[in-house]
């Protein structure tokens, strides 16, 4: 155990003699010396510390070097941190202000990267979501040749299939629901079109063909009789669509069913 007491010792000495020097940068008025223990804190991950001294010297920096380089790295304290809001903002506001600086490639990956990696499950809000897709596509546009392409197309791709599940969700949902409280079929039908419409190439496109002539088929079958002729038709080519599209699906025979039970209601 005497072995170890120096050991300890010395590292709470260290540890007061850190704490003592933050409190001393804390209460300076000398933005270089702010700036300086900050890019040190930064370099030591101690982002909390970086993130409340670069805050106080981000202004009276800027315009300077040092003031562009103190808001990339308050920007990316909070990335570090997983405050992928805060470092969005912190990271736009760099590439808004130094659109040819020396971090401008690198912030505009990390604003949208960052808003990816805050994207949540599907269910719920995609705001971030389409925030992500918005800034990295940005980022492709200005650095095609990038090394962080592949890495911002691959989350681009992701997350279309995100917020192409929600629409298939919701669609399920006005599907599930049925005639209640009005005709859900409709909006279910809706849904599905848009989706094919805005992501023509999704994994779900199936799903949504199948879905469609599902609400198609039932919105035909409750149908008035003046309306039942002309809607079971829509049906027939729905299927005709989906059969063409995915041939080997192994969905075809409930579509069938359907394109069966369609052709008895539409006179020859």
């Amino acid at each position: 155990m005497r072995r170890f007491f120096p050991i300890i010792i010395g590292s709470l000495l260290l540890l007061a003699g850190g704490c003592g020097e933050y409190s001393k940068v804390l209460k300076s008025h000398d933005a270089d010396y702010k700036y300086d223990y900050a890019k040190r804190a930064y370099d030591q991950g101690k982002y909390m510390q970086a993130i409340t001294i670069l805050t106080d010297v981000i202004q009276p920096l800027k315009g300077g070097p040092k003031g562009e380089e103190a808001l990339y790295l308050l920007g990316k304290s909070y990335y570090d941190t997983k405050d992928y809001l805060n470092s969005g903002v912190y990271f736009k506001t760099y590439y808004t202000r130094y659109p040819k600086g020396k971090y401008a490639e690198d912030a505009r990956f990390y604003s949208g990267y960052g808003y990816y990696l805050d994207s949540p499950d599907p269910q719920l809000d995609q705001s971030s979501t389409r925030k992500a897709i918005e800034e990295l596509q940005s980022f492709l546009d200005y650095y095609p040749r990038s090394d962080k392409v592949t890495l911002a197309q691959n989350a681009i791709f992701e997350m279309q299939d995100k917020l192409t599940m929600k629409e298939l969700q919701n669609a399920q949902l006005y599907y599930n629901l049925g005639n209640f409280l009005g005709n859900n079929y409709r909006a279910s039908i809706i849904v599905c079109e848009n989706a094919i419409k805005n992501y023509p190439y999704s994994k779900y496109r199936e799903d949504f063909e199948l879905l469609m002539l599902k609400a198609k088929y039932q919105e035909a079958k409750n149908s008035v009789p003046e309306k039942k002729e002309e809607r079971f038709r829509d049906v027939i080519d729905e299927y005709y669509s989906f059969s063409n599209n995915f041939p080997e699906s192994p969905n075809l025979k409930e579509a069938e069913n359907i394109y069966s039970v369609a052709r008895r209601h539409v006179k020859e």
